[in-house]
């Protein structure tokens, strides 16, 4: 007996290796200092915690509509309408099992077996494995600082082919950081509208961007792009596996089946913790961590580069630096990232995670965690390079 064939094509993550491997050396009494996951350090805002807590007093434990409820919906539309006057129907909105849980359902509902989606490389690599699960593929694009580490229209122009069905973009992007301008965002959308395709924006990591007050979204500049959002990243929420995604209007009966089918639905608790992400006095706390995480960028960013790693471009959004490793270290990406784990205790994950250009010279650093940490793992990672 044996797997299915699209086993093959589906890689490990290793950020989650060795993760395993740093919670091991943790338990014996090792000082782990954990800057491979894409996680929040700060606990969910009391507010989210408190809805939770209320619902469960009152029993809301049993099925919700399969496309979240009505409730959670209308503020996620109002957050739209408040934050970016952007006017979404919440019939077009559909709650989902985290923002994976949403790609998975747009893989479902858009791509057939062989067709392909644009999308960068590096990039998160689970977006390819979810195509994968279809029997789709992902034509991985070649970016670099220059290109902002996004898609270009000249780039969809060059690969696109007669499977292709659409790109996807990030914005903030994983592990790079970057963000997408409007400008470029309307350029994109109309690149793949005049091909026939669709342009999904993941914005998971919308609200965490630095240079601007607000993250803009890809809805502004067309209403017929599919959205794919999450309460992990911004509202921290992460392991209560929640998001959202919007879709055109046309595609929203589709969808609803998938998501009754493959879901059921999504739960109930998070839901009505969710609703409390949007109250004011949860948008303050969210916006001192993004504050923090500015701090944060801002000490490690020059940090690493005076210890010699290639960050060619401040990032911009997230909370990842991608660096190209030093000239002076010898072993690839993952041997630098293991070494770093087992002598000094710092875990980072190597860019082979996200894709094939240049990888194995590449790694990600997260700065979810606090300055006095980040400040020991500059230190150690420099013994480790001398």
């Amino acid at each position: 007996m044996k797997a299915a064939r699209r086993l093959d094509e589906i890689a490990p993550f290793r950020v989650m290796e060795l993760l395993a491997r740093a919670n091991e050396l943790a338990e014996l009494g090792h000082d782990v200092i954990h800057l491979e996951v894409g996680e929040p350090d700060f606990g969910t805002p009391v507010p989210i915690v408190e809805a939770a807590q209320s619902a469960l007093s009152r029993g809301e434990t049993r099925y919700t509509d399969a496309r979240g409820n009505f409730v959670l919906r209308e503020a996620i539309a109002e957050f739209y309408k408040n934050r970016y006057a952007v006017s979404v129907s919440p019939d077009r909105i559909v709650v989902t099992a985290g923002a994976s849980g949403g790609l998975l359902l747009l893989s479902a509902l858009l791509m057939d077996p062989g067709d392909n989606l644009l999308m960068t490389d590096p990039g998160y690599p689970c977006n390819r494995h979810f195509l994968s699960s279809f029997n789709a593929n992902a034509l991985l694009v070649p970016v670099s600082a220059e290109d902002n580490y996004q898609l270009t229209p000249e780039a969809i122009g060059r690969y696109w082919n007669e499977r292709s069905r659409g790109a996807l973009v990030a914005s903030p992007a994983n592990p790079t950081g970057s963000v997408l301008s409007l400008t470029d965002a309307e350029k994109l959308a109309d690149e793949v509208s005049k091909r026939g395709g669709v342009l999904i924006a993941d914005e998971i990591y919308q609200g965490l961007v630095y240079e601007s007050d607000q993250t803009d979204t890809v809805l502004k500049v067309s209403d017929e792009a599919f959205i794919v959002n999450s309460f992990s990243k911004y509202f921290g929420m992460t392991g209560w596996r929640l998001g959202w995604v919007i879709v055109p209007e046309t595609f929203t009966r589709d969808l609803e089946k998938l998501a009754q089918n493959l879901f059921i639905c999504p739960s109930a608790i998070a839901q009505a913790a969710a609703v409390a992400a949007f109250e004011e006095e949860t948008i303050e706390i969210l916006e001192e961590h993004r504050a923090e995480f500015a701090t944060r960028r801002n000490f490690l960013v020059p940090a690493m580069r005076e210890l010699g790693f290639d960050v060619p471009l401040m990032p911009a959004g997230a909370f990842y630096v991608y660096a190209g490793l030093p000239d002076s270290v010898e072993e690839d990406s993952e041997s630098f990232c293991w070494k770093l784990l087992e002598d000094e205790y710092v875990a980072i994950t190597p860019g082979t995670d996200f894709g094939f250009l240049e990888a194995d010279r590449r790694i990600r650093v997260s700065y979810a965690r606090d300055l006095s940490q980040l400040e020991q793992a500059v230190a150690r990672i420099e013994r480790v390079l001398r």
